[in-house]
């Protein structure tokens, strides 16, 4: 029987550990797990370990960790997604499936036709939101390293600072996927709910960008991601 994971964000080794309030009370009180039940922790490094509930109370859960093993392997090809700005279920989508597609980091990108603004203490909140949903999707298909959700950034600096052996921004006229050569680490620019402007498009191209498409069909802004990280993780990847 598969054992119910949680990630915990601290560093784990054997022995007791007294786990935080989210996961103790979700541990106790809706899951109503008891002392002696098995379950398995993770801490992004890669690492998995086996433990045994110890104590759970209301407030208190210490569990014993048994056993250290290494993870689950990541995929050979490392994705870097510029996800362009949605609204609320859109944008979890596109985090919780590219997170269990292997993407590597995600980076939420303000466009021309970006409808989503968010600033200050708001911005946080939903950085905050994104990295409990790549986390809840690690816990669920069994990635031990959690994707690094960066804070949103303008278009513009996006492309400035982005590093890959092959930049691609999707594009309904352009080469399929399959014409590039297998690269090491990947870029990948998807659009807002409108989609990137001509002019957004040349200046991805103009930074380095190579306009790829993925068939006849235009592709919503959640299933883009998914689709592309699917075909790149088959052509290059570990699919």
């Amino acid at each position: 029987m598969r054992l119910s994971r949680f990630f915990i964000d601290a560093p784990l080794s054997t022995g007791e550990h007294e786990l935080p309030e989210a996961q103790a009370h979700y541990i106790s009180r809706v899951l109503r797990m008891a002392e002696g039940d098995a379950l398995q922790l993770f801490d992004g490094s890669g690492q998995e370990f086996r433990a045994t509930l110890a104590e759970v109370g209301k407030k208190r859960v210490v569990v014993q960790i048994d056993e250290r093993f290494a993870g689950q392997v990541e995929s050979p090809l490392q994705i870097h997604l510029g996800q362009g700005l949605s609204r609320g279920e859109r944008m979890d989508w596109a985090i919780q499936k590219a997170t269990e597609l292997g993407v590597s980091e995600i980076t939420p990108i303000f466009s021309e036709r970006c409808e989503v603004r968010l600033k200050d203490e708001r911005a946080d909140k939903r950085l905050l939101h994104w990295r409990q949903v790549a986390i809840s999707a690690c816990e669920q298909c069994g990635r031990s390293r959690v994707p690094v959700i960066h804070p949103p950034v303008l278009l513009a600096d996006w492309l400035k600072q982005t590093e890959a052996d092959l930049k691609l921004v999707l594009h309904p006229v352009a080469e399929p996927l399959v014409s590039h050569a297998k690269p090491t680490t990947l870029a990948f620019l998807i659009g807002p709910e409108g989609g990137l402007s001509d002019a957004e498009v040349a200046q991805a191209n103009a930074s380095g960008f190579h306009a790829a498409r993925l068939g006849p069909r235009v592709l919503r802004t959640e299933t883009a991601p998914v689709v592309a990280l699917s075909v790149a993780q088959q052509l290059w990847g570990d699919f």
